[in-house]
């Protein structure tokens, strides 16, 4: 570990993220996961002679907003370029994006626990369209061509190289998918490529002011797996500088089977890809007053919601980051407290009985039967003492689950769940349970008044578990200190 110990990383993400648009980003074909291969093409995303692109006006804003929530400066004059490349899957033989004015510059990202935040600075987002896809595994002698994602359009968020672990790398883009899914622009599933990221990994000795070779990790395909790449490139580097080798700036894939990376082809430098700017795309003009509609249009972000929680509604950070971790529970929880004002009892619910149901059902918050103004009516009716968590939480709920349309109140005295708060019926449900137990009365008055309890649970097993409990425990103590 000593020679290990010698070295830091030095790492910069590059994170495609596909945009959430109807049709793709030059032209009217439809932009979606699946459907039958090669059924999403027209001549225009083919390249065909005589067709031109038109460039689709949704992706600049929905570029714009992810570049505002990151605190990016919006490039005003803006054109695209081609970068020219084969491959098979890249039907025109180049892709249209930017290369001189990204629409974003600057901004930043941050990672880490509340309180703790650390910045990643960025160096450009820029827009561009996807490639198609290469399938190598359904046909044992052919590579099959999926042309159905070419097109569609992309925006790259490039890093400086400001990363320094697998570990970073891994809160860094947790943050990203988070965010791009609050902003609802991209749906974050990195298993059907909708979100992607290729690692730039060096090492150098730690104080040393030059950084170390570049090498460039892609083909992973989850979160998890980006940050085992990047601890394995880590190694393999200094392992090959300790042993005397030379590191080669080179693009390499990663095997998730074997957790290893391997390469794949000599990096390519800008100027081979010769960028020149596109000609049938006219350059466009950003106004001060299209940033200005686009920010005003801007959602809640899940670090502003998180200071809200934490500072105004007085929770604790663990709850604050498990309310804000998805977006459609963040949105629930606001319609919630927008409707209550008890925002412990609001998270509990959230915590507790709704977060069981949706995990037992393997469901999004979309498919819970209950509304939020729902919840807030338990809230109410425990805070009123008409009925206790317990009761609440366990037979009220799931009851409501199943007669979403009557109201909690209702509902729950047509089940005869309200709380017995009157003190005559109460104060004889606590002589009769004290009379049960003379011996541990005996106990309680020697100094045991742990004991207490034992005399509570019979007071809620004879009355069903409706009695007030504050009323019941002092009605308790007051019978058992006489």
């Amino acid at each position: 570990m000593e020679v290990y110990d010698k070295y830091e990383a030095v790492i910069g993400l590059e994170v495609h993220a596909q945009l959430l648009t109807r049709t793709k980003a030059y032209s009217s074909d439809i932009a979606a996961y699946g459907g039958e291969p090669n059924s999403y093409v027209s001549p225009v995303t083919l390249g065909h002679p005589g067709t031109l692109p038109v460039f689709n006006a949704q992706s600049l804003n929905l570029a714009m907003r992810l570049g505002l929530a990151l605190h990016c400066q919006i490039t005003r004059y803006n054109e695209f370029a081609r970068k020219n490349y084969f491959y098979v899957d890249l039907p025109k033989g180049y892709q249209i994006t930017q290369d001189k004015t990204p629409i974003c510059t600057g901004g930043h990202v941050d990672i880490g626990a509340y309180g703790q935040e650390r910045i990643i600075r960025l160096t450009r987002i820029h827009m561009e369209e996807d490639a198609g896809k290469s399938i190598h595994d359904l046909d044992p002698f052919y590579t099959l061509v999926d042309l159905n994602r070419a097109g569609t359009p992309l925006v790259e968020i490039v890093s400086e190289p400001d990363l320094r672990s697998g570990d970073e790398a891994y809160a860094y883009l947790t943050e990203i998918r988070r965010l791009v899914r609050y902003l609802d622009i991209c749906d974050g599933n990195m298993e059907e490529g909708s979100l992607r990221c290729d690692a730039n990994v060096s090492v150098r000795l730690k104080g040393a002011a030059e950084f170390g070779v570049k090498v460039e990790v892609k083909n992973m395909n989850s979160i998890r797996n980006v940050k085992r790449a990047i601890d394995y490139e880590i190694k393999r580097q200094i392992d090959a500088i300790e042993a005397g080798e030379t590191i080669v700036q080179e693009t390499r894939s990663f095997d998730a089977a074997k957790g290893s990376t391997f390469s794949m082809r000599s990096k390519e430098a800008a100027h081979d890809y010769r960028y020149f700017p596109e000609p049938d795309l006219q350059p466009f003009i950003v106004s001060d007053a299209h940033i200005a509609d686009v920010k005003a249009n801007m959602p809640a972000l899940p670090r502003d919601l998180m200071h809200k929680y934490v500072e105004q509604c007085k929770l604790s950070v663990y709850d604050a980051e498990i309310l804000t971790a998805e977006r459609d529970i963040a949105l629930y929880f606001e319609e919630l407290i927008a409707l209550t004002n008890n925002y412990k009892a609001a998270a509990n619910w959230m915590q507790g009985p709704v977060k069981s149901w949706l995990n037992e059902h393997a469901e999004n918050i979309e498919a819970l039967p209950i509304k939020p103004a729902q919840i807030a009516e338990l809230i109410a009716l425990t805070e009123s003492g008409k009925l206790n968590f317990t009761i609440a939480s366990q037979q009220l709920f799931p009851a409501m689950l199943e007669n979403a349309e009557i109201a909690a109140e209702a509902l729950a005295g047509k089940l005869n769940l309200i709380q017995q708060s009157d003190a005559g019926e109460i104060e004889k449900l606590v002589e009769e349970a004290i009379s049960k137990y003379p011996e541990k009365v005996a106990e309680y008055r020697s100094g045991k008044k742990g004991i207490l309890g034992l005399f509570m649970g019979e007071v809620m097993k004879l009355s069903k578990g409706k009695a007030d409990p504050k009323l019941a425990t002092r009605l308790l103590e007051e019978k058992l200190n006489a």
